[in-house]
């Protein structure tokens, strides 16, 4: 339990600035995105890894660089390995193109190296 809460600490502490600003300015708004977020993952069957790995290929195709590193993240403290999280950024090469998926991957190598 106190490597979770150490890994969400970190996690938070990454949580970009105008995020922060605007979830202080608007909290009942910062409150509604967390329960809506809670919600949707505990609306089905996949578990914390899978949901990691679909919204870094949903971050990739949206251009949402600081979420798909977040979830590069999360995806590694729910156990995913950096291959199976490669080739989720691989996945979106043929739909997105390849600029974007070497640039994802990039992205991601610094999450690699950071949690090293």
């Amino acid at each position: 339990m106190a490597k979770k809460k150490t890994a969400q600490r970190a996690d938070a502490a990454k949580i970009p600035g105008t995020y922060k600003a605007f979830i202080a300015r608007y909290p009942a708004l910062g409150r509604a995105h967390e329960g809506v977020a809670k919600a949707v993952e505990g609306a089905g069957p996949l578990d914390a890894r899978t949901l990691a790995l679909i919204k870094i290929g949903v971050c990739i195709g949206a251009g949402l660089e600081s979420a798909m590193r977040s979830h590069v993240r999360r995806a590694r403290q729910h156990g995913a390995s950096q291959a199976e999280i490669e080739q989720a950024i691989l996945l979106g090469m043929n739909t997105v193109g390849f600029p974007r998926t070497v640039a994802a991957w990039s992205w991601a190598q610094e999450q690699f190296k950071r949690g090293e």
